[in-house]
């Protein structure tokens, strides 16, 4: 059964300004970027055990292309994953455990 998805506030922030930082970069980055996260995401809502526990209940599903992780946490009764943070990997890990 494919999840339902809620963002965390900042999660959001962090995806559109990676974006935007990949487009400046290079024209179309920003979409492969757009494109790699969407992907992943949808991987999450098929399956969103299939990723690895990594603190108290979160997990976090690493993108290949990019250097970024989405940290997420689901709940099955209710078929719901609720998306922390869009962190890329360099920076400090304490703020990717966000709580709605």
């Amino acid at each position: 059964m494919i999840y339902s998805i809620n963002f965390h506030p900042e999660a959001l922030s962090e995806y559109r300004a990676a974006s935007i930082w990949y487009e400046e970069q290079q024209e179309g980055l920003g979409i492969r970027f757009e494109k790699t996260i969407d992907n992943k995401i949808r991987q999450i809502l098929q399956n969103p055990s299939a990723f690895s526990k990594n603190k108290n209940s979160y997990r976090q599903a690493i993108t290949r292309t990019f250097p970024f992780a989405i940290v997420y946490r689901f709940n099955s009764r209710k078929h719901e994953v609720y998306v922390s943070a869009i962190y890329h990997t360099s920076r400090n890990p304490r703020g990717k455990y966000r709580k709605p």
